[in-house]
């Protein structure tokens, strides 16, 4: 249990009074009957300060060996994220492997790739949900935006302090932190080496482990090399299904590399293969885009209406113009659409 952080001042004075109620009947018994209500008082205060009891309905707590549940993870991919076969075995592979690792060796790095809402920010959500109640709301899920958090140039030998220093902390209070970049592609050339010490294979660095922390970040940048691997597939008559991650993976981690508006110009994240998977996201076609309306409409509580999706799907522009076969905004604005039909 000393993985788990929970102890705050005041917790026995809380836990003294929710048990004062049986200690009072204590005084009023007989000998026997007063040991058997001790007994009980005592196993009563030990529940009531465990973890167990603690964590979860008085706070939230950092429990690193909390059990995965790699079941909830796969169904919640194939229920949310729709045309992205290879982002769901990439994600489901990747997390339930490092979370059952005891002891990895790093920590886990995924670099999120694709047109905008294809999905990257939906998994990035469902991860952390999977990990922690509270999801993106948990206060050991780190969120940062680049045009917010790292908006001027000038500024990036300060970014980079703030942001070293943001990392050590918060993870040297909870080892299964997680950090999530968005915006990559908007981020200032050099400032994401930053955080290159925290994700190298080293045990300690000044006295705290980094090996069980997972760091994704999330770009469009190389979303038009992606598409143009599609389009190939697509007129070669296969399908988007046949698409394999070898086909993508090293061709988009030298895009990147040598993109200076990847957000991993020259990086040395890419150079030393500190990024586990290059996860790339598929335009979404006319019948993943269908899907996102009929899972909206469940969400709101509605019964399913495939011709209300059709309409709100064909409502969305679709490239390359003269022959309409993805969509250009992924699934970004269904909702939005979706109001207006409603």
């Amino acid at each position: 249990m000393a993985a788990v952080r929970w102890s705050r001042p005041g917790t026995w004075l809380l836990l003294s009074l929710l048990a004062a109620p049986l200690l009072r009947v204590v005084v009023s018994l007989e000998p026997i009957t007063t040991g058997l209500a001790i007994a009980a008082a005592s196993a009563l205060t030990g529940y009531l300060s465990s973890p167990k009891f603690y964590c979860g309905r008085l706070v939230e707590c950092c429990q690193v060996d909390k059990p995965f549940n790699g079941t909830a993870l796969e169904l919640s991919l194939k229920e949310k994220l729709f045309g992205q076969h290879l982002a769901h075995e990439i994600i489901y592979k990747a997390l339930t492997g490092f979370m059952s690792n005891e002891n990895p060796k790093k920590p886990l790095a995924l670099s999120l790739h694709g047109w905008s809402g294809t999905g990257k920010n939906f998994v990035s959500k469902i991860i952390a949900e999977n990990i922690y109640d509270l999801g993106m709301r948990s206060k050991f899920v780190h969120l940062f935006l680049s045009t917010l958090h790292f908006p001027h140039n000038s500024q990036i030998p300060r970014y980079k302090d703030q942001l070293q220093s943001w990392i050590r902390g918060n993870t040297s209070k909870c080892a299964r932190s997680i950090f999530i970049f968005d915006e990559m592609d908007k981020l200032h050339p050099g400032l994401i080496d930053a955080i290159k010490p925290f994700l190298d294979y080293y045990e300690h660095i000044d006295g705290v482990s980094y090996r069980k922390a997972i760091f994704i970040f999330l770009s469009n940048a190389g979303g038009d090399l992606i598409n143009r691997l599609m389009l190939q597939f697509w007129d070669s008559g296969k399908t988007r299904e046949d698409l394999e991650l070898k086909d993508v993976e090293n061709v988009l981690s030298v895009e990147l590399f040598n993109n200076k508006n990847s957000g991993f110009w020259h990086s040395g994240l890419i150079e030393k293969n500190l990024i586990d998977y290059f996860v790339p996201f598929l335009p979404l076609e006319f019948r993943h885009v269908k899907k996102c309306v009929l899972a909206e409409l469940r969400l709101r509580g509605f019964h399913e209406d495939e011709t209300l999706a059709s309409q709100v799907a064909q409502e969305m522009t679709y490239l390359p113009k003269e022959r309409k076969l993805f969509s250009d905004k992924g699934c970004k604005t269904v909702s939005t659409k979706l109001d207006f039909m409603l």
